[in-house]
Parts: structure tokens; sequence; C-alpha cells
């Protein structure tokens, strides 16, 4: 089959390699689409050094079961089209009986990042993973809608179950990118009130206000951004979402705050500090939570707003190229007014 490997940083080729066999439990899923994630970016460039290689990245794929593998039991069947969670797990330890299943003890993903144990991705023709990561695409779903369900269900999982947004709530999402137009979008079906963005990309704060529904935009930049807000909703934000990366989006972030605040630590993924007033942090009596991966639970409910018309994450959709073009995608994700960029890998 086709794939792109990734045999080093700034290393990444496109060969021909053995099509893979499905094993006990597992199916072959011949990819239709996949999404290029900023951390499949990073690892190609170097960027991001947790890499053991050969590669092949990819982990926001749909497409069609092809084959199943021993044991595979329920109502899979070859020929079924499919979404693929990236996250694999054992649904065994202490963690995945109580339904966290990013925490397992012994994770895998297919072409993304976290655990130790990462298998062969999506950037291919076809992919094997555990019939645990399937979810059956509805038929109102175009595979590329249905490729961009791990990356909602991440925008799900932190506004609304980690945060609990409530109906008329005034909303703040720092950085707005595919993952932060995604918690917008999340956050207007959810009855958000105010919806402000802050972004320092003209680009991203024009996506928005037609994509993401933003009440009012904001440049980060600019010297008097918590006023900007404060105008908007003079009570202060019920919620602030980061979804940025910078540490300057979280530092923002912390400045917002009123008391009540709930506030989200969701796109920062580097190891840099940030400081709190502890008698204020104290007083304010807000919430800071975060939120990483996703899980069952989260991909359902990210098939749910898709299935019934509440998201539609294709629109964050800037480019699109086929997987022998994968090169000139990469060159797509190192520019600056792009959002989300599309591997077509199979036509049907």
């Amino acid at each position: 089959m086709l794939a792109a490997v990734l045999h080093d940083f700034n290393d990444f080729r496109l060969e021909e390699v053995p099509t893979p066999e499905p094993g006990p439990g597992q199916v072959r899923v011949r990819i239709v689409d996949c999404g290029f994630c900023q951390t499949d970016y990073k690892a190609i460039v170097g960027l991001r050094r947790n890499v053991t290689f050969p590669l092949i990245p990819g982990h926001e794929p749909s497409g069609v079961i092809d084959k199943l593998g021993p044991g595979v039991v329920g109502d899979f069947q070859v020929g079924d089209a499919v979404i693929c969670q990236p996250s694999g797990y054992c649904g065994q330890c202490e963690y995945c009986r109580a339904g966290l299943t990013h925490y397992c003890k012994y994770a895998y993903t297919t072409g993304g990042d976290g655990p130790d144990d990462v298998r062969p991705g999506a950037f291919a023709e076809y992919m094997v993973t555990g019939q645990e990561c399937l979810f059956h695409k509805p038929a109102n779903l175009s595979f590329e809608a249905a490729a961009l369900t791990e990356p909602l269900s991440g925008a799900w999982k932190g506004v609304v179950q980690k945060s609990e947004i409530r109906v008329g709530e005034d909303v703040v999402v720092i950085g707005t990118g595919g993952i932060g137009l995604l918690c917008m979008m999340v956050a207007k079906a959810a009855g958000a009130g105010h919806l402000v963005a802050i972004d320092a990309s003209e680009y991203a704060r024009q996506n928005a206000l037609k994509i993401g529904g933003a009440t009012k935009v904001i440049d980060a930049l600019a010297p008097d951004v918590k006023e900007q807000v404060y105008r908007e909703m003079p009570a202060g934000p019920d919620l602030v979402i980061e979804a940025a990366g910078p540490i300057a989006a979280v530092k923002t972030m912390v400045d917002l705050r009123r008391r009540g605040t709930r506030w989200n630590v969701f796109g920062i993924t580097t190891h840099e500090k940030f400081e709190l007033d502890g008698g204020q942090t104290h007083f304010l009596e807000g919430r800071m939570d975060a939120s990483f991966g996703t899980t069952p639970l989260a991909m359902q409910q990210a098939i749910r707003l898709m299935e019934r018309n509440l998201v539609d994450p294709a629109k964050i959709v800037s480019h699109r190229f086929a997987l022998k073009d994968i090169h000139e995608a990469v060159k797509a994700m190192g520019e600056r007014n792009r959002n989300k960029v599309m591997i077509h890998v199979t036509e049907l």
C-alpha cells in the first residue's frame, strides 16, 4: 500500500509498504479521509521529539472496514463506514473501568502522540486498529466531517464535560485556529450568550466571526484586551477557554477572571510556568479545569452533534490534498493563514 512514512525529523517519504493484517480483536480500515493535526506536523519537522521511527502519522481518520481479524464481535462488518478513535485502551484497568479510558495503563495510539505504544496511523491506504476504537459513521455525514470527530470530541469534552457550560453563559475563547473554532461551535450549540474570540491573527479573527459565531473579536496583541472583554460582558466571563498554546494565552486567561469564572487550560501542552496570586485565587473562588485526549463518550457525543446538524466541523477545513501530495500538505501546515488541512486518501 501507499503510505507516508516519517523516517527521521524532516525525512518524510511517500513509499510502498506492506499492507497490514488485523490480529485478534482488530480490524483493517481502508482510509478515505484523515485530518492533519498540528501534533503530526510538529513530529514531521522536529518540533515534537517524542517520536520513534519509522512512523506513519495521521490520527484523525474515517474510512470503510476492509477486513476483520479473529474474534471481532458485535455489529461491525466488512464494508461498514466507520470513524476511528486514535486512542486504544485495555478496558480492564481501574481507569478504564471508571470510564477514564484516556488514562489507560496500557493505552496505545494509531499515528498519534501520548502513550509509549504508537502504532502506524492513517496517512496510508489502510490502517489496523482495535474494534473498541470504531464508531459507525452516520449516513448523513461526509467522510471529511467524520474525520474531524476526534478534534470535535476534544472540544466537547473540554467545553461541556469538564467546564460544564450552561445556557446563556458568557464565554471567551483564546486562540481561534481549528480547535478553538470547534470550541466556539460547541459553545454556541450549548447556548453561549456573548462569545468573545481573542487571537493575534486577523485571519483567525475573521474565521471566528464567520465560522465560530463570535459576537466580538479582539486582537490578542492589543494593550486593552481585558477592557475590551469587560465592555462586551460587564459582569465578566463565566467561562474562559485557552485553545491557543502559547503561555501568553494562559496568562491572558488568568487576567480575565472575575469571581466565579471557570477557566480551562486546554491548548497549552508545553512545560511552561505561570503565576497565580494565591489570595486572589482564593477569594475569586473560580475553578480551573484542563482537558486532553478523548474518550468513547466524547466521541459518541461529537457524532451526535454532527448527525443532528448542531455542529459542522467541515467548515474549519481550509486546505485539501491527496495522499500523493502529502508534501504540499506539509508546506500548507507551515503557513500562517490556514485552518484545518485534510488528506484525502481513497476514492470510494
